[in-house]
C-alpha cells in the first residue's frame, strides 16, 4: 500500500468514528447555531487527531505534509458532510495570507492553531456596493491617525462575518494616485468598536453573507499586511488562492455520480432517462470537463509544492465549474418534473439538485463574477489585448463616481 493510500485509510477510519455525531445525517434539521457548535467540536477533534493544517508548516501549528495529503483527506471528508462550511474561507484565504505577510510569527501561530481548532474564524472583506466586480474601485478608506489608522466605509457579501473574530480587508489609503496604487491591506478585529455586521437573507433562505460597516474603526499599523500602497498586490495573492480553494470541479454542487443515479431512476418517454442520448451526452461532457479541471488543480498544487505561485488558470476552474453545475442542476430538475419544485430549506447543496440550482448564481458571483473571470482568461491565459480603460493613469479621486 502506498503512503497516500495508507493515509487515506487512516483518514477514513477517523471520519467514520466522527460521522455518527457530526456527519450530514446526524445534523439534519439543526439550526445554524447548532451546526456551528458541532463544527467547532469537530474541528478541535480533527486537529487533535492530526488532520488540522495538513499541509501547513509544523512550526506554525500544521502537520508539515504535502498538498496531496490534504487533497486526499478533503476528498474523504467531503463524503461525510461534516460541519466545516463555517471554516472554509477562514482557513482557505485569510489565515494563509496572514501567515505569509504578518511579521509577528508568535501571534500568527496562536491565531493559526485557534483557527484550525475552530475556536476563531476569519472572514475576507473585499466586495463593496459601489465597486461591482472591480476590486480596485473600492471606497472604504483609511486615514493616518497617530501611529495607526482610522477606517470608514462599507463591505458587502462577506461570508460568515456574523460569527467571525478577525478579518482581512483591503482599503483606500491614497485617493490621489491611480486606483490600483492607492490601496493598503490590513487584518482587523471584527469585535472592534465601530464594526457593525448585518446579515443578508439570500434566495435560498439562509443568511451566511453580510454587509459590514466601519465607523471610525481604529487600526494599528502593526495590523498592516504588506506595504502602504501595496494592497492590490496582496489582494491578488489572496484571489489566486481563492480561485482554487473556492470551488471544486463540480462547482460545489452534487457529484456526477448523483446525476447518474437520478438518470437511472427517472422516467423519460417511458424508459429510464439514462437510455436517452441527450442525457448520456450531458454525462459524458461533464465527466470530461471535470477531469480537465481536476488536472488543472493538480498542476496548481504541484506548483505550490515546488514553491511557485499558481497561475491565472484558477479563473478557468472557477468559471467553468460553477456554470456547469448550474446547467446540470437544471437538467436534473427537468428530469424530476414537478417533484423538483418541492423545496427543503435544510437540504444539502451537494445532494439536492433544487438547492444546488437555486444557490448556483451566488457561486457565479462569489470569488469573482463570470465577466471578471472571462477578462482574466482572455488577457492572462490567451494573451488578448487588455480592455480599453478610460481610468488608466487617472487619480482615483478624479474618476467620476
Amino acid at each position: 500500500m502506498s503512503e497516500l493510500e495508507a493515509y487515506r485509510a487512516k483518514a477514513r477510519t477517523f471520519l467514520e468514528s466522527m460521522a455518527a455525531k457530526y456527519g450530514r445525517d446526524a445534523r439534519t434539521g439543526n439550526t445554524v447555531e447548532q451546526d456551528l457548535a458541532l463544527g467547532r467540536e469537530y474541528m478541535a477533534a480533527k486537529y487533535d487527531a492530526g488532520f488540522g493544517g495538513i499541509n501547513w508548516p509544523v512550526e506554525m501549528g500544521g502537520q508539515g505534509l504535502t498538498h496531496l495529503h490534504k487533497i486526499t483527506f478533503d476528498a474523504e471528508e467531503m463524503q461525510y458532510g461534516m460541519p466545516v462550511q463555517f471554516f472554509g474561507i477562514s482557513l482557505g484565504m485569510p489565515v494563509p495570507i496572514v501567515m505569509h505577510y504578518c511579521e509577528d510569527k508568535a501571534w500568527v501561530k496562536e491565531r493559526v492553531v485557534k483557527a484550525l481548532r475552530g475556536e476563531e474564524i476569519w472572514c475576507q472583506l473585499f466586495s463593496e456596493p459601489s465597486g461591482g466586480s472591480d476590486l480596485a474601485a473600492l471606497r472604504t478608506r483609511v486615514e493616518p491617525d497617530g501611529n495607526g489608522w482610522k477606517m470608514n466605509g462599507q463591505k458587502i457579501w462577506t461570508s460568515w462575518a456574523q460569527y467571525c473574530d478577525y478579518g482581512v480587508i483591503v482599503t483606500r489609503s491614497d485617493p490621489n494616485v491611480e486606483k490600483h496604487k492607492g490601496l493598503t491591506y490590513f487584518w482587523i478585529d471584527m469585535k472592534a468598536k465601530g464594526v457593525d455586521v448585518r446579515p443578508i437573507k439570500l434566495a435560498g433562505g439562509d443568511s451566511h453573507v453580510n454587509e459590514v460597516f466601519f465607523d471610525d474603526v481604529r487600526v494599528e499599523d502593526s495590523q498592516r499586511l504588506g506595504a502602504v500602497g501595496g494592497g492590490f498586490g496582496v489582494a491578488l495573492h489572496t484571489l489566486m488562492i481563492e480561485r482554487y480553494i473556492a470551488t471544486d470541479s463540480g462547482g460545489f454542487g452534487p457529484h456526477l455520480d448523483e446525476f447518474v443515479k437520478l438518470a437511472k431512476s427517472a422516467d423519460l418517454n417511458g424508459k429510464p432517462a439514462i437510455e436517452d442520448g441527450r442525457i448520456r451526452s450531458a454525462i459524458a461532457r461533464n465527466h470530461a470537463m471535470r477531469a480537465g479541471l481536476d488536472s488543472i488543480t493538480r498542476r496548481a498544487f504541484a506548483m505550490m509544492m515546488a514553491g511557485m505561485q499558481p497561475g491565472p488558470e484558477g479563473s478557468l476552474q472557477k468559471l467553468v465549474a460553477v456554470r456547469s453545475r448550474q446547467k446540470l442542476s437544471e437538467l436534473a430538475m427537468d428530469m424530476r418534473g414537478a417533484e423538483s419544485l418541492a423545496f427543503d430549506e435544510h437540504a444539502f447543496v451537494k445532494t439536492d439538485w433544487g438547492t444546488s440550482w437555486l444557490n448556483a448564481p451566488t457561486g457565479r458571483i462569489a470569488g469573482g463574477s463570470d465577466e471578471v473571470l472571462l477578462n482574466t482568461i482572455a488577457e492572462k491565459i490567451l494573451g488578448l489585448p487588455q480592455d480599453y480603460r478610460p481610468d488608466k493613469g487617472v487619480p482615483f479621486n478624479a474618476i467620476p463616481a
